[in-house]
């Protein structure tokens, strides 16, 4: 059953009013696949740009996009968000992981607003480093774990 359909087949935002207030946690991923070049332009954690520190700037981006999901996803609700916690590490000589980690307390998950900063550091990532590669890809962008809710999820 698709939550955000009335019974007569319309949109709608789902109704919360009677969810118990809860700890709610998501946890998404994504990769970014810069290549060797790229990669290789590390220094002191983070590659330096003509546009400035790459990781800091996705980070402060990702963070930004989290608050805003409520404004980019048509039926999210806006949320009193207690923790953002945005990374971007290394997974080899080619690939960058970026995870985001979002906390509340109220009655609706947090899963899109994860996923919104991971989408959103990782098209920072693409815009700051695409005049070294145009080749640059957005990759497996994914919920890795829900809790609080209704039903827990943790992918394996």
């Amino acid at each position: 059953m698709l939550t955000h359909i009335s019974q007569d087949n319309r949109p709608q935002m789902v109704d919360v009013s009677g969810k118990e207030i809860t700890t709610r946690e998501a946890i998404a991923t994504g990769v970014v696949w810069i290549g060797k070049e790229i990669m290789q332009e590390l220094k002191s954690g983070d590659i330096q740009s003509k546009k400035g520190p790459v990781f800091t700037t996705a980070i402060i981006a990702a963070t930004m996009a989290v608050k805003k999901a409520h404004e980019l996803i048509p039926f999210c609700h806006p949320l009193m968000l207690e923790k953002i916690n945005v990374e971007i590490n290394p997974m080899d000589e080619e690939r960058l992981n970026i995870s985001c980690q979002v906390s509340c307390t109220g009655k609706t998950g947090v899963e899109m607003e994860a996923l919104t900063g991971v989408h959103v550091a990782a098209l920072t990532i693409h815009d700051m480093c695409k005049a070294m590669s145009p080749e640059i890809t957005v990759e497996n962008i994914r919920l890795m774990k829900k809790t609080g809710g209704k039903k827990d999820f943790i992918k394996e």
